[in-house]
């Protein structure tokens, strides 16, 4: 029996999730919370994470697992030396360093480029530049990346999601000769895509932890794309909203749109785009004020017919990224009332007055038109805020077929494994191709 493994690394944990090959069941669910916010932003914690839920998955499974791919938050990056080494701290997916730098940015890459964002990729690259310990790094890689390198000890690999805000051409499959004007002394991943099989398991990982020798690698994807590859949304028109600790909306697209201004993007998808943007509210505001048992007991006395007046921007700090673009944009959580059930309904109606206008704009940029929306995250458990959400966006608002981005990635392990016909991998067919001579045992 074949089985395939995802790992979602989020901002608040990490999961795995372990699928057969008709992927009509979960064999197995592992979970690492972490326990600190700073736990989010250490890639020592990071690898300790990662073991740690291999080692959680029953050992008969393990000894089944065919693939394994793993997601990271969208624009987490890092420094590493020429063993992979970290060289300083990494920046996570909300960092907006980078907005020193997007003028030098603005006079290289095209008008309304994804990368012309304060949190892009390349603008935390640019950023990076100028640390103490950049001369001692060797590659920029994403957390995705660095979590796979940990697997097959590969440096220097990517996938064309992860990619997309470094500035990599998602249509041409190629980085853009602009690209090249910035005259980046380091070795930027070699992209391939979301799910391609990269290479075997280091033979001393699986030896430790009792998976199988042949057990294949595959290039990773995003947690925002790994959430909406498990919700079953398949057609034009129909979208996923991530209500995690943040907000992230996913249209799937006949047409590629972007626009910088706005924060919108568009992943390739097979033959389709799938065009969004991630807001900074969300879970973690709601987290700030009340327990998760206060949020159950208090949403139950909401009534979600009736709006609420309250008019919030909620988020933890100043900046937001869509479908307001602004790094200085003030979070607006006043007045406050005395009762707490009126306090949180307007937290929710005011994030889901976010959410409505997201999809309104990525409609009013030429998306299509939105025709239902599937809800993961922890707060599609909430069913008070799915009326909330049903009122004001006027389109049917249904729970994901399966609601964890690990269960996304695993699919995307599986179907990587399975367009290949399991006949190998990238570094065992293509190294000369891509490049990649570097791999080390130094793990």
């Amino acid at each position: 029996m074949n089985l395939y493994l995802g790992i979602d690394f989020g901002t608040s944990g990490a999961r795995g999730i372990v699928i057969d090959e008709e992927a009509s069941s979960i064999q197995a669910e592992v979970r690492y919370p972490f326990q600190d916010s700073g736990d989010a932003v250490t890639p020592s914690f990071w690898q300790e994470a990662l073991f740690a839920l291999v080692e959680l998955i029953p050992e008969e499974l393990r000894r089944e697992i065919k693939a394994i791919a793993i997601n990271g938050t969208s624009s987490t990056v890092l420094l590493v030396d020429a063993a992979g080494n970290p060289v300083d701290a990494p920046l996570l997916y909300n960092d907006a360093r980078g907005s020193l730098v997007i003028e030098d940015l603005r006079s290289i890459a095209p008008p309304n480029h994804t990368v012309l964002s304060a949190t892009s990729s390349l603008a935390k690259l640019m950023w990076m530049r100028q640390l103490p310990t950049f001369s001692e790094a060797r590659y920029f890689l994403h957390q995705a990346d660095w979590l796979a390198f940990l697997l097959h000890g590969y440096l220097g690999i990517s996938d064309y999601h992860n990619a997309l805000k470094l500035g990599y051409d998602v249509e041409e499959l190629k980085y853009p000769e602009w690209l090249e004007l910035l005259q980046i002394p380091i070795q930027l991943p070699k992209v391939l895509p979301p799910g391609t099989p990269i290479a075997e398991l280091h033979p001393e990982i699986a030896d430790k932890f009792g998976l199988r020798n042949d057990c294949l690698v595959c290039a990773g994807t995003t947690d925002s794309i790994a959430a909406f590859l498990a919700s079953g949304a398949k057609l034009p028109g129909e979208a996923v909203t991530s209500l995690g600790s943040t907000l992230v909306l996913k249209l799937l697209n006949r047409t590629r749109v972007e626009d910088v201004r706005y924060g919108i993007y568009s992943h390739r998808l097979g033959n389709l785009w799938l065009t969004g943007g991630a807001s900074n509210t969300g879970g973690a505001v709601l987290k700030q004020f009340f327990t998760s048992a206060e949020l159950a007991s208090l949403s139950c006395e909401i009534d979600p017919s009736k709006a609420s007046e309250l008019d919030y921007y909620p988020l933890l700090k100043a900046g937001d990224r869509f479908p307001i673009n602004d790094p200085n944009l003030p979070p607006r959580l006043e007045p406050r009332p005395d009762h707490p059930v009126e306090f949180l309904h307007g937290l929710l109606e005011s994030i889901t007055r976010i959410e409505a206008r997201g999809y309104e704009l990525l409609q009013q940029m030429g998306a299509d038109k939105v025709s239902r929306v599937y809800t993961a995250g922890g707060g599609a458990a909430n069913h008070i805020w799915t009326a909330i959400r049903a009122r004001n966006l006027q389109v049917p608002v249904v729970a994901s077929v399966y609601t964890e981005a690990a269960y996304g990635t695993a699919l995307l392990a599986m179907r990587g494994v399975k367009k290949g016909h399991g006949d190998g991998c990238v570094v065992g067919k293509c190294s000369k191709i891509l490049g990649i001579t570097n791999c080390t045992n130094d793990l």
